[in-house]
């Protein structure tokens, strides 16, 4: 940029275009709206834009909803789960899909719950599952193993609280979030779409990132 047009922003209260914003943003950062108060009304207007869908409980999803976002996923995929099993379960050939779609170039990343830390057993009892939570994550890490070698998808374990299960695909993330003595079957899920401007989609995978960062080679 030169100079001036950012001595602009500054010195006359000028707001830059949006890409402008996002990299100065990013470059100190902070929120867009942090630095330019003013697109705060423009990023809550776009931010409620991208809910797609409220679903009560994870089986009001349907299944071929999961289907399709896996397999139009062409970049990215990012999953933070305790056990995820169900979504295994449901699709059998999701290692085998995951590989495919690092080798031809995705980033592929999953966070799945340490058994053995002390948030999955705390979970655990809170459902009233107890030690069968661990032993859920344990399966669905076996079930990645054959795609854990392939360049591009790197599963790691956590032992955060978790207060949202996330899975994006691309530009979409569905989130069900946790709700204390309940499994999370049971729990309501939002269905995102990123859009330019707006901050849910982002906030949502900042908490990703955050736990991805403190997370360790499975």
């Amino acid at each position: 940029m030169d100079p001036k047009s950012v001595e602009r922003w500054i010195t006359t209260g000028r707001t830059p275009h949006r890409g402008h914003r996002w990299k100065a943003a990013s470059l100190l950062g902070v929120d867009e709206v942090y630095v330019w108060p003013s697109v705060e009304k423009q990023a809550e207007k776009a931010s409620t834009s991208e809910l797609i869908t409220y679903y009560p409980h994870r089986g009001a999803v349907p299944a071929p909803l999961w289907s399709s976002l896996i397999e139009k996923a062409t970049d990215q995929v990012d999953i933070l789960v305790y056990a995820g099993l169900f979504l295994f379960d449901s699709n059998p050939d999701l290692p085998d899909q995951l590989a495919e779609k690092a080798k031809a170039g995705a980033q592929v990343r999953i966070l799945l719950g340490d058994p053995d830390s002390e948030a999955v057993h705390q979970r655990g009892e809170e459902e009233g599952i107890g030690g069968d939570l661990a032993a859920r994550a344990r399966i669905t890490r076996r079930y990645l193993e054959p795609a854990m070698s392939t360049p591009g998808v790197e599963v790691r374990l956590h032992d955060t609280i978790l207060y949202n299960s996330i899975y994006r695909f691309d530009e979409d993330v569905l989130v069900n979030p946790h709700v204390l003595g309940a499994p999370a079957g049971q729990n309501p899920v939002m269905h995102f779409r990123y859009l330019p401007g707006a901050r849910t989609f982002r906030h949502y995978m900042r908490s990703f990132d955050y736990t991805w960062e403190r997370g360790r080679t499975a």
